[in-house]
């Protein structure tokens, strides 16, 4: 395995030392991107943080989380039906209509919608919604990490109005 560094990225080559007869070999190809996504990378989050803070994260600031499960049927605190990819939270903290990742350890477990609060859910808890009971049960409880996701500009094609 050969290491070559560029651009102060390390970037790990694996080439085969030998080739099988009849199969041509060739040499390893590299593709950089030139973006860099945000809120990939899950950082450590500051153990307690939120006990001295009286406003919730900021935008790409992880946050320790305790995440359960429900499995109500009807619509949620903003007037839509419930659905996969929801979540309850305290506006709070995460407020409405926002999109939250959540990572269950290094886990990445998915993006969420902030579109849905409960009585119990109160701080640093997000309840998830899921389609059945069963599912619900098993869940549990689970200690994670959340991302509050910027909103993205909305992107208009020419020619159309709202």
């Amino acid at each position: 395995m050969k290491t070559s560094r560029t651009l102060g990225t390390t970037l790990l080559l694996a080439a085969c030392s030998q080739a099988p007869q009849g199969i041509p070999r060739h040499e390893p190809v590299i593709v950089m991107s030139p973006l860099r996504l945000d809120g990939v990378v899950v950082r450590g989050a500051n153990k307690g943080w939120y006990l001295a803070s009286n406003t919730g994260p900021r935008y790409g600031e992880p946050v320790p989380v305790m995440l359960t499960s429900y499995c109500l049927r009807g619509t949620t605190r903003r007037g839509r039906y419930v659905r996969p990819g929801i979540i309850a939270a305290d506006p709070k903290f995460f407020p409405m209509a926002r999109y939250v990742e959540l990572y269950v350890g290094r886990k990445y477990y998915g993006r969420f919608l902030v579109d849905d609060t409960g009585r119990k859910i109160k701080g640093n808890h997000i309840d998830v919604w899921l389609s059945t009971c069963n599912e619900s049960k098993r869940f549990g409880v689970k200690r994670g990490t959340a991302v509050l996701m910027p909103r993205l500009p909305e992107i208009r094609q020419a020619g159309t109005s709202r």
